[in-house]
C-alpha cells in the first residue's frame, strides 16, 4: 500500500512539472524592442508620457528602439528614430539635447555617443529596417555577431531615416488606415460611446486608459481605437 502511494505522488508531481512547463510555453513571449513598464524610463511628463507623440504607439513596448529629445524646454520621447526625424523634417520639431536606449543598460544615452546596428535580423519599430543602439561599440559589434546587420553611427543613421521618409511614411499609412478600421469595429463593440475631440493618438489613448471607456483594453485594440478615435 506504501509502495503504490510513493507512486501516485511521484505521478502526481510529474503531471504537475509538465502542466507548469506546458503553462510557461502558452505564455506569450515579449517582443525583443519591448520591456516591462517598471523597466523603461519615461522623460515625459502629463497623462500621455507612456506614448509617442507622433504616432501614438506604447512606448516600453518598442523601449529598445526609443529616442528623446528636449523641444523649447520640454521633453518629448519617440517610440523609434523614424518618429523623431520626422517630428523635426515634416512636423517642425526643433529638438535638442537628442538620446536613445542603450539595448545593454536601458539608459537614455546622447546619440553622440552612440553605435547603432542598422538591419538585423530582429524587428524594426515604424520600419521594416531595423535600428538598434549600444554606448558601447563592443556591445555593438557581439549584437551584429549574434544577429547581423551594419555598425553606423548617428549621422548615418539619420541621413538614411530623412531619405526613406516618405517611402516608410506611405507603408505606415495604409497600415494605420486599416488599423482605424479595425479600431471603429472594436470601439463599436467594446466601448461606451464619448463625442470628445482628440488631436493626437497618444491623446486619445490617455483618455481611454484613463476614463476606462473600453475597459481594461490595452496593446494593439487600443493602438487601433486610439487611431479611430484622433482621425474620426
Amino acid at each position: 500500500m506504501k509502495k503504490l502511494f510513493t507512486i501516485v505522488v511521484a505521478l502526481a508531481m510529474t503531471m504537475s512539472l509538465l502542466t507548469a512547463s506546458e503553462a510557461e510555453k502558452e505564455k506569450p513571449k515579449m517582443a525583443y524592442q519591448a520591456v516591462p513598464m517598471n523597466k523603461a524610463t519615461l522623460v515625459q511628463e502629463g497623462k500621455e508620457k507612456s506614448y509617442c507623440p507622433v504616432c501614438g504607439m506604447t512606448l516600453p513596448m518598442f523601449y529598445k528602439t526609443n529616442h528623446a529629445a528636449n523641444h523649447e524646454g520640454k521633453e518629448k520621447q519617440y517610440c523609434s528614430i523614424h518618429c523623431m526625424v520626422e517630428d523635426l523634417e515634416l512636423n517642425g520639431a526643433k529638438l535638442s539635447d537628442m538620446r536613445v536606449v542603450d539595448n545593454k543598460s536601458l539608459k537614455l544615452i546622447s546619440v553622440k555617443d552612440a553605435t547603432y546596428v542598422v538591419g538585423s535580423s530582429k524587428p524594426g519599430t515604424m520600419s521594416m529596417v531595423s535600428k538598434y543602439a549600444f554606448a558601447n561599440g563592443d556591445d555593438a559589434k557581439a549584437f551584429q555577431a549574434q544577429n547581423g546587420g551594419e555598425i553606423k553611427n548617428f549621422d548615418q543613421v539619420y541621413a538614411m531615416v530623412k531619405s526613406s521618409l516618405a517611402k516608410e511614411k506611405e507603408m505606415i499609412a495604409k497600415n494605420q488606415a486599416k488599423m482605424q478600421m479595425m479600431g471603429e469595429k472594436v470601439y463599436n463593440k467594446m466601448c461606451k460611446k464619448t463625442d470628445m475631440k482628440f488631436t493626437s493618438t497618444a491623446q486619445a489613448k490617455a483618455y481611454l486608459v484613463e476614463s476606462g471607456l473600453c475597459g481594461n483594453m490595452k496593446g494593439k485594440n487600443l493602438q487601433a481605437v486610439g487611431i479611430y478615435l484622433s482621425r474620426r
